[in-house]
Formats: C-alpha cells, sequence, structure tokens
C-alpha cells in the first residue's frame, strides 16, 4: 500500500468577520483589537425602554451633546482589548510589586525622615478617596457611552482606578502608619483644604452627560492633578529626602503617562468630527479647568508652601497646549 502526502493549500473566502469586512474589505486581515470593538455596539430589537430613564433606548447616541458620524472613530491607539490589557496591567503590578517588596526589605520606609513621611503622607492618602470616585465616574462614562471603542476603554479606566486608590492605602501601610488612613478619611470628609476637591468629584457623579464626565475626569482633573502630585510632589521630596515615595507610585506616573495618549485622542477625533464638537469640548475644558485648578489650589499649597499656585499655573498651561494639540482652542 501506497501513500502519498502532499500539502493542500485552502484559500478562506474571506480574511476577517463579516462586520469588519464590510469596513474594510473581505482581503484586508483585522488585529485582534479591531475584532473585539468594531459594530459590536446593540444598535436593534431593543424591547423596551429604561424605566429610569424613558426619554432614551438601553443603549442612545443622544446622552450626550457630543454627537460623532462614526463612534467608532474613538479608538484606543493603545489597541487595548481584555487581553491585552490584562497584559499590560500585569506587567505595571509585577513592577510595582517589586518596588514594594524593595522598600520593606531595606528599610527605607522606615528610615525616611519622619518630618517628610508625615508631610507626604498628609498629601498622598486623601488621593485614595479621589481615586475611587474617578472609579465611579469612569464606571459611569462605561455603562452609558455609546460604543464599544470608547466604553471599553473607560472601563478599563474605571478599574485602573480602582488598582490607584488600593496601591495609595499601600503606600500609608508601607510606613506602618493605619492610623494614617483614618487621618486622611478625615481630611477628605471635614479638612478644609480637600472639600473643593471632594466636590468636584462628588458632582460628576451626578452629572448626565457622560461625554463631559469623560473631559472634567479623564483629562482635566487626571491632567492637573498627577503632573501635580505624581510629578512634581516627587521630585520635590526626591530633591528633599530621597526617592522612597517615587519607587511606591511608579503604577501612578506610568498609568498616568499612557493614559494621556487614550484620552488625547478622543479629545482630538471628537472634535475633528464636527465644529460643533470643537466648540462643546472648548466649553466643557475651559470650565472644568477653572473649577479643578480652584479645587486643587489649597492641595498645591499644602504640597509646594507658597510655590503652589506657581506650580499649578504652570501645569495648567501645560493642560491647554495639550487640548490645543487635539485641535481644541480654549
Amino acid at each position: 500500500m501506497q501513500i502519498d502526502l502532499r500539502t493542500v493549500t485552502i484559500t478562506p473566502l474571506r480574511q476577517t468577520f463579516g462586520h469588519l469586512a464590510r469596513r474594510m474589505g473581505a482581503d484586508k486581515p483585522a488585529s485582534r483589537y479591531l475584532e473585539a470593538t468594531m459594530d459590536l455596539q446593540p444598535t436593534e430589537n431593543y424591547h423596551y425602554r429604561p424605566t429610569w430613564a424613558p426619554e432614551h433606548d438601553i443603549f442612545d447616541a443622544t446622552r450626550t451633546k457630543i454627537t460623532m458620524q462614526d463612534w467608532y472613530a474613538l479608538k484606543d491607539p493603545r489597541q487595548f482589548y481584555y487581553g491585552t490589557w490584562v497584559q499590560a496591567r500585569g506587567r505595571m503590578q509585577e513592577t510595582a510589586e517589586g518596588d514594594f517588596d524593595l522598600v520593606d526589605q531595606l528599610g527605607l520606609a522606615a528610615s525616611y525622615p519622619a518630618a517628610g513621611r508625615d508631610a507626604a503622607l498628609k498629601v498622598f492618602l486623601p488621593l485614595r478617596h479621589v481615586a475611587w470616585g474617578a472609579n465611579i465616574n469612569d464606571s459611569y462614562v462605561a455603562a452609558y457611552s455609546y460604543g464599544i471603542a470608547i466604553a471599553q476603554a473607560t472601563c478599563y479606566a474605571s478599574m485602573d482606578q480602582l488598582g490607584i486608590a488600593q496601591y495609595v492605602t499601600r503606600l500609608g501601610m508601607a510606613f506602618g502608619d493605619v492610623d494614617a488612613l483614618a487621618e486622611a478619611k478625615a481630611a477628605w470628609l471635614g479638612a478644609v483644604e480637600w472639600q473643593g476637591l471632594r466636590r468636584y468629584v462628588e458632582d460628576l457623579m451626578v452629572e448626565k452627560d457622560w461625554f463631559q464626565v469623560l473631559v472634567a475626569q479623564d483629562f482635566v482633573l487626571n491632567g492637573l492633578l498627577f503632573p501635580l502630585v505624581y510629578e512634581r510632589y516627587n521630585d520635590l521630596l526626591n530633591a528633599t529626602h530621597g526617592p522612597v515615595f517615587s519607587m511606591l507610585t511608579r503604577f501612578q506616573r506610568e498609568w498616568y503617562a499612557e493614559n494621556v495618549k487614550w484620552i488625547d485622542a478622543q479629545l482630538k477625533a471628537a472634535a475633528a468630527d464636527n465644529p460643533a464638537n470643537k466648540a462643546q469640548l472648548a466649553e466643557w475644558i475651559a470650565a472644568w479647568r477653572d473649577r479643578a485648578a480652584e479645587a486643587l489650589a489649597p492641595v498645591a499649597t499644602l504640597a509646594f508652601g507658597d510655590d503652589g499656585d506657581s506650580v499649578l499655573a504652570e501645569i495648567t498651561r501645560q493642560l491647554e497646549a495639550r487640548a490645543a494639540k487635539a485641535g481644541i482652542t480654549l
């Protein structure tokens, strides 16, 4: 008996799924990100309107003043779908865990100057409540936004903020000061310097326009808070007392640098879609920029003393430059 082996090439009729083929053509293979993102928003066969908002469908593009010819223009330049996001965060978490372990093994927190530790914890620890509020606000955007492209990326951002809240909590515990966490909570609830920021975060919890929440939380507040505290204040602590706090907040800085690419791309795409979007975004950014700067002014003074106003003003100009680069003139 003789068996002849030969290779047979079977040419697929198309290289990708039908909904992507209709967008891109049948002969163009799609990335995993596009397969997990494009045209997956439910658009038909709604059985009822939500009883809590009968003026809208469950998935409704009119929940925001922003309009888009194609909501899938709001793509994520990082190409994050669930698998790649988990891998990226896993690598960042591994690095952060190594930093916490190193600080613990070498006793760096115990040897940190007491005056610097107390001053730093008063600035850093209340931010875990800010991050928790950001988690709530981004969860709202993920729930009510339109188009899977923006919804999934904001869902990841909401979970990232929850992780940031946990790392800030661990920051306090790394210094063996559990009482500092309780004091930070009391400061968040009652200290004068934190009430403006608390009001900002909580007002966003009742804002109905999800794109406005996205702008106010992810572009404006993050765009001022993270450079102010996790970058500039860390630089001050490094120069004064050493790099321990920079080691324990590396996750926040790396996350922010990555997140800037995403949120700026969203604003650029929305502004480029039509002039009404550009005008609306400029109005929102200007209004929330002023509120955020006012809310962060006492925090800047707490961190930098008399230099707080000038540091915050410089960071605000950087935010405005980011808006201009996205095509939005304030």
